[in-house]
């Protein structure tokens, strides 16, 4: 049986044994697909005074779910049946790999030369999601370019190869990366130039679940900077509207509109610029609006410390204070955690104050916008 294969040949083994043998196999307790497993063992070492016991009625109950995974994983039926040996050549060659020190940081992007050379970090998964970090992994980094192979891998599998080579070509250009040029019958050269990767990119949206639902945010100083010195890539982009080489109803600005208001909205209350808040709240901006962690611009202004925006945003937009991030932290507990005790004390007193009123009417509407209007 199974469970005898883990606790070789023993009745009971500690829980950490059977964690142990998991991980041996290149499974990670935060796989997706053990996330029923892992609940039922954390409740179980949660109900008990000491050390928990792995028995065959605890395995069967905490295993059920996931016997056909774990049973190809215990029986080196994975892609890399010895993952533990693999993993021990990886290391060798990050740490072989390490004593390099040739080369520059990135200086086409401002905001990447302030990059650290010395951060190094390799992670990897297998198609059967064995999965094993070494390094700086947990430094959170910009894609940048290296998302190219990713997303034409993903346009290929949701659209198929025709479809996706309709709109882009397949040969190496012969110029650089970021050259405003097409190939002789209007198409980007291929998927792994600037040109290539604006096109795939119109064809496919990138979800979440790719990652097993573990984090993916979105670094704003470096869209900053890219904004300031893309000239090239947004002359590629209406190069390409031109020719018409993108899918029919894509075109760059007409879909993200929204998520440049929200891009505009906190940077402005990230960099404690009031003037800028003030324009968007005349030109009828929501002033709630949530980035991809559902922050609105208080949260950012919270954590920043910026009492102003702080204090327009409470005083003269009358924002919500109670709306949660995804982490179920409100504006205030943001200001909190990185003690900033004058902003917690205006914000405590402003939650006393606030009475959430929600417009029933255009008239309504009309009417609160004219008061936000006189305020600001």
């Amino acid at each position: 049986m199974l469970f005898y294969t883990i606790t070789e040949g023993a009745e009971k083994v500690p829980v950490s044994h059977f964690i142990a043998a998991v991980k041996s196999t290149g499974l990670l307790t935060s796989d997706p697909r053990l996330r029923d497993c892992m609940e039922k063992i954390r409740k179980a070492v949660q109900e008990s005074a000491g050390e928990v016991m792995m028995d065959r009625e605890l395995f069967r109950k905490c295993v059920g779910g996931n016997i056909v995974l774990l049973s190809l994983a215990f029986r080196r039926k994975f892609i890399i049946p010895e993952f533990e040996a693999f993993v021990s050549v990886i290391n060798d060659i990050y740490y072989t790999s390490k004593l390099q020190h040739d080369g520059q940081v990135a200086k086409y992007i401002p905001h990447l030369t302030k990059f650290s050379p010395d951060l190094w970090g390799v992670s990897l998964c297998t198609v059967d999601g064995q999965r094993h970090s070494v390094g700086d992994t947990k430094v959170p980094f910009c894609l940048q370019s290296c998302v190219k192979p990713l997303e034409y891998a993903i346009a290929v599998h949701e659209h198929g190869t025709e479809r996706i080579h309709h709109y882009v070509g397949k040969e190496p250009s012969g110029f650089k990366f970021n050259k405003l040029s097409l190939d002789e019958e209007n198409k980007p050269h291929n998927p792994m130039v600037n040109a290539g990767a604006i096109v795939i990119s119109s064809l496919i949206k990138f979800v979440k679940k790719m990652t097993g639902r573990e984090y993916v945010g979105f670094s704003n100083a470096t869209f900053q900077s890219e904004k300031e010195t893309g000239d090239r890539n947004y002359a590629i982009g209406y190069y390409l509207k031109e020719k018409k080489v993108f899918p029919a109803i894509i075109a760059p600005n007409l879909f993200f509109s929204k998520n440049k208001s929200v891009v505009n909205l906190m940077f402005a209350a990230h960099s404690g610029d009031v003037s800028a808040l003030r324009r968007f709240a005349l030109s009828s901006m929501e002033m709630e609006l949530k980035d991809y962690d559902s922050r609105t611009p208080l949260h950012i202004a919270a954590a920043e410390g910026h009492m102003d925006v702080v204090l327009f945003l409470s005083q003269s937009c009358k924002v919500n204070p109670f709306v949660k991030d995804r982490w179920g932290n409100i504006p205030r507990d943001d200001a909190m955690q990185f003690g900033h005790e004058d902003v917690v004390k205006v914000l405590e007193e402003y939650e006393q104050n606030y009475s959430l009123q929600t417009p029933q009417t255009d008239t309504e509407d009309h009417s609160h916008q004219s008061k936000l209007n006189k305020s600001v």
